[in-house]
């Protein structure tokens, strides 16, 4: 086979995959970090590893790796940082920063020790700004406790001078008066803040601890306050807790612990408050200013990290892709070189000995790369080059199964033939124009949107939006054949063919109407729309449709696997597997296609039902009146044979030439290669029991249910391709119902109010059911025509995809 289109821009063939070939680079290791930079950039070549038995820890440049994914760290650890700092994406640059890696690593190295230095700085004095700020707070809280205190006293003990009475406490004796110092009971207080929403229970446990023996007052805070330990915002009460003992007191400062409480002292000299307060404020000021200092310091430093950030990120993802690529290869024994083995397109023979050339050069080794196409028979990867319109539709392919190297693609009749069948099930040419200006928007502004990241769903749609355009296209065309905009038709290209007879004959029937004019020249005549015979008249007209495009689109499938065996030079696929399944799907569902033309064409009244039911019950019976065309009866009875004679065709010859085939090769499994082209053919497609043991009984049973299933999927699949006249109908109702039944029902009330409402209704309902379940709908029933019906017929999808080194493949996401 020759290679398609030699140079640097072959033309794109995406009805087989491009040849590829097994190529060997032998690179001098001081050329080899270069040559494998090149490489990646060109993007041509996927790498076999050759260290496969090796761990990632035994293999050459581990080192590199372990520097490369700690660089990795250090930037992610920047990234987390601006985006704490609210500071913006950093752009994607394309320029290369001038600097080494080594020099990078110091770098990184260098910034990381400062911004933590600086972080743990400002957390430090972030903690001691936010205790200082509590500390305020209970000083001006508890001085007022202290304050209220002293006044009640002061008036109780004025009041009682006053009144000149003996207090309570006056001893009765004198000799109680002088009371031994030591034995004076001193009361204790704990100042502090808690949280608001702990306070009550905190108040109960500390009753029930200290079994009452304790005096509690709590003053709300206005504001949420910072609290030093989390550094979250956080309503709290300031508290004074009075107590006596000292297991009182070791009791509380366990349960303030438990419930966080934050603890501060505080003097009861109203005076000495006022100076403490005086002080923490003139503190709070100057950590105020050293805090902000430090944050605009952190975030020039983040600034300055970020406006080379993309840079370095590219160049270390870079670098750890190329040292990952290096351990792929295999050291030579004079530990000199490196040999590396990859799959390459043909085609890109001289662009890759353009790199290595490149590479020698520049790296000023003073020996030059060596490039050696290798001969094998192991399977070759599959490598479509598809562009932004091809490739969602190569990807509706992939997403069932890889090509087989080099096998028919159905990616190439997809294009067509998905968008088509989506329309034939969604067809109205006005909900087609709503689906093309909503893809029109991605279409319009894809390049803004390509450099953006969005939801899962719109991604979806955006890489799908040449998808979405075709199959918008396809239904304004058979809406237009369906002659239905939002269910409402149009004479758009001629008036009706039919004429009422008389006045009285508009009620919505056809029995009062004569063709006066030349038939409607595209698509349904409007005057089918509304009447009594409009459902069976479109359901007999969709239902033959959706029976003629299945048979097509199979017998498509069935050709196709005659190309597969022709270029795959397997006579006995094409003897044995395409000729008796061509024959038994065109005597049985050909016929009946040709029947439903002839019937077209004839105007005959025929049952096809009755035809095809008795072509099998009592094929030598007279047809009768569903007689289509002389010698029907004799054609019947000569295409029932051959569907008969097809399956033991199909069944039972391939398995005895493969044993055959088997048994003449046994002896040939060490003969000389062939040519490196024709060797990758029959590597690709060598029979897999070329070297094992042949067993026959495998391959008949195998044989066998190949043919049970072509010959049960013949009818299935047919039946299958009911499904586009089942959901065109069903999307014509109920479009037809929402228009009917909300539009008109609104419009004749003669209300401004109920017709606005029954217009956003009708909106909201055409949007939601037919714009996008509809859609969803008759998009998954097109993916399943496609992958069983169609693909099944010659797709094998057994293939792997081609995965080349290529920096322009590096996610730049988090990994």
């Amino acid at each position: 086979m020759e290679e398609r289109g030699r140079g640097c821009c072959p033309s794109m063939d995406l009805m087989r995959s491009e040849a590829m070939q097994l190529v060997q680079l032998i690179i001098p290791i001081e050329s080899a970090h270069l040559a494998v930079s090149y490489l990646g950039d060109l993007g041509l070549i996927q790498f076999k590893d050759l260290n496969a038995e090796k761990s990632p820890f035994q293999r050459t440049y581990a080192i590199q790796i372990k520097r490369c994914g700690e660089m990795a760290r250090k930037l992610r650890f920047f990234r987390d940082q601006m985006l704490k700092a609210g500071l913006p994406p950093p752009a994607i640059s394309g320029t290369q920063p001038i600097i080494t890696l080594d020099d990078l690593e110091v770098k990184l190295g260098d910034l990381e020790a400062e911004l933590i230095e600086i972080n743990a700085n400002g957390s430090k004095l972030q903690r001691s700004y936010n205790e200082l700020a509590e500390y305020k707070l209970v000083l001006q809280k508890a001085g007022d406790f202290f304050h209220s205190a002293l006044s009640s006293a002061e008036e109780l003990q004025r009041e009682q001078s006053q009144s000149g009475e003996e207090s309570l406490e006056t001893p009765l004796l004198s000799e109680q008066g002088t009371t031994d110092p030591s034995k004076q009971v001193k009361l204790g207080f704990i100042t502090g803040l808690v949280p608001r929403d702990k306070s009550m229970a905190f108040e109960r446990i500390l009753f029930r601890a200290t079994r009452g023996n304790v005096f509690l007052k709590q003053a709300t805070v206005d504001e949420s306050v910072t609290d030093p330990g989390t550094g979250d915002k956080v309503e709290k009460n300031v508290f004074a807790i009075f107590f006596s003992g000292e297991r009182a007191r070791v009791k509380i400062l366990k349960i303030c612990e438990a419930f966080g409480a934050n603890r501060y002292s505080c003097n009861e000299d109203l005076g000495k408050q006022s100076q403490m307060i005086t002080e923490v404020s003139g503190r709070l000021s100057e950590l105020k200013t050293t805090i902000d200092a430090g944050l605009v310091h952190r975030g020039n430093l983040l600034q300055t990290i970020g406006e080379q950030f993309e840079q370095w990120n590219l160049m270390v993802r870079k670098e750890k892709a190329i040292y990952h690529t290096l351990n792929m290869l295999s050291i030579d024994v004079t530990k000199k070189c490196l040999v590396a083995e990859g799959w390459s397109p043909v085609y890109a023979v001289k662009q890759v000995q353009d790199a290595l050339h490149r590479a020698t050069h520049d790296s000023n080794s003073q020996v030059s790369a060596i490039f050696q196409v290798l001969r094998t028979r192991e399977m070759p990867p599959t490598f479509f080059r598809t562009n932004k319109f091809t490739t969602a539709f190569q990807e509706i392919v992939d997403a069932y199964g890889v090509a087989k190297y080099q096998e028919a693609n159905p990616g190439v009749f997809t294009i067509v033939t998905f968008p088509f069948l989506f329309a034939v099930m969604f067809g109205d040419w006005g909900h087609g124009i709503c689906l093309l200006l909503a893809t029109s928007y991605f279409i319009i502004r894809e390049k803004k949107l390509s450099s953006q990241k969005l939801g899962d769903i719109m991604e979806m749609t955006f890489g799908g939006r040449y998808v979405i355009m075709l199959m918008a296209l396809f239904s304004i065309y058979t809406g237009l054949i369906y002659n239905e905009f939002f269910s409402v038709p149009f004479e758009l290209f001629a008036r009706s063919a039919y004429v009422c007879r008389d006045p009285e004959c508009r009620d919505s029937t056809t029995i009062g109407l004569i063709m006066a004019r030349d038939t409607y020249p595209f698509g349904v005549d409007p005057a089918w729309h509304g009447t009594r015979s409009e459902l069976p008249f479109l359901n007999s007209l969709k239902m033959k449709m959706s029976i003629l495009l299945g048979v097509a689109q199979m017998n498509l499938g069935i050709v196709l696997s005659f190309f597969n065996a022709q270029f795959f030079k397997n006579r006995i696929n094409t003897w044995f597997q395409f000729i008796p399944q061509i024959i038994f799907l065109n005597s049985l569902f050909g016929y009946l296609s040709i029947l439903i033309i002839i019937k077209w064409c004839t105007g005959s009244k025929a049952d096809l039902y009755h035809v095809m039911i008795y072509m099998f019950l009592s094929p030598t019976d007279d047809l009768g009146e569903n007689q289509l065309f002389s010698g029907q009866k004799m054609t019947q009875l000569v295409l029932l044979l051959l569907a008969f004679v097809s399956v033991p065709w199909m069944l039972l010859p391939k398995p005895f030439l493969l044993k055959m085939q088997h048994n003449r090769h046994q002896g040939g499994a060490y003969a000389p290669l062939q040519d490196s082209e024709e060797s990758l053919q029959s590597g690709a497609n060598h029979n897999s029991h070329g070297h094992e043991e042949f067993e026959f009984s495998e391959v008949f049973v195998h044989q066998l249910i190949h043919t049970i299933e072509f010959v049960l999927g013949a009818v299935s699949n047919t039946a299958s391709y009911l499904r586009l006249w089942a959901l065109s109908l069903a999307h014509s109702e109920l479009s037809s119902v929402f228009y009917e039944k909300v539009l008109q029902l609104a419009w004749g009330y003669n209300n401004v109010i109920i017709l606005i409402v029954g217009i956003i209704i009708f909106i909201c309902a055409t949007v939601g059911v037919l714009l996008v379940m509809e859609t969803l709908s008759a998009f998954l029933h097109a993916l399943r025509l496609h992958w069983v019906e169609f693909q099944n017929k010659f797709y094998e999808g057994d293939g792997y995809k081609f995965y080349p080194f290529s920096f322009s493949l590096i996610d730049y996401e988090e990994e």
